[in-house]
């Protein structure tokens, strides 16, 4: 491969990388969610429950850059768990109302070691973990407003 295709390589994108980290942050979750019976989306989807309490779809939908479409059996599974519940709106049939449970909240209290220990896994530090966080979330924003 000649130097004009050094762009091309792997090694050159910030994808790749990106793209690594992230399967493989997703892999070192599974033991620590097994405990919890939840896959790593559905320990998301718990973590925006636990911040907000009760929401609806397109909001969920919207916070967590997901299709609706993806959502319906995350949320059809945490609530035949007993996590989470769903109604539909009684002003709006339309709106699909879904809310934490007592045991989803309880749920909580099981999963609060789980930052810490990730954050041991990953070997960052504090400012490091909170730099990274800022870039992503600069990377994020970018991409949002290109859309």
């Amino acid at each position: 491969m000649g130097a004009s295709y050094d762009p091309l390589r792997l090694r050159n994108q910030l994808c790749f990388p990106l793209y690594l980290c992230s399967k493989e942050i997703i892999r070192l979750y599974g033991p620590m969610l097994d405990g919890l019976n939840l896959t790593y989306t559905q320990y998301v989807v718990m973590m925006y429950f636990w911040e907000v309490g009760r929401s609806n779809a397109r909001e969920l939908s919207r916070a967590l850059l997901l299709d609706p479409s993806t959502l319906t059996p995350i949320l059809k599974k945490l609530e035949q768990k007993g996590y989470l519940s769903r109604a539909r709106d009684p002003a709006d049939e339309r709106n699909l109302v879904v809310a934490l449970t007592d045991a989803g909240a309880a749920l909580r209290d099981a999963a609060l070691d789980i930052p810490a220990r990730m954050g041991c896994a990953l070997g960052l530090t504090p400012q490091e973990a909170e730099t990274l966080c800022g870039l992503i979330g600069k990377i994020l924003n970018n991409i949002e407003k290109e859309l």
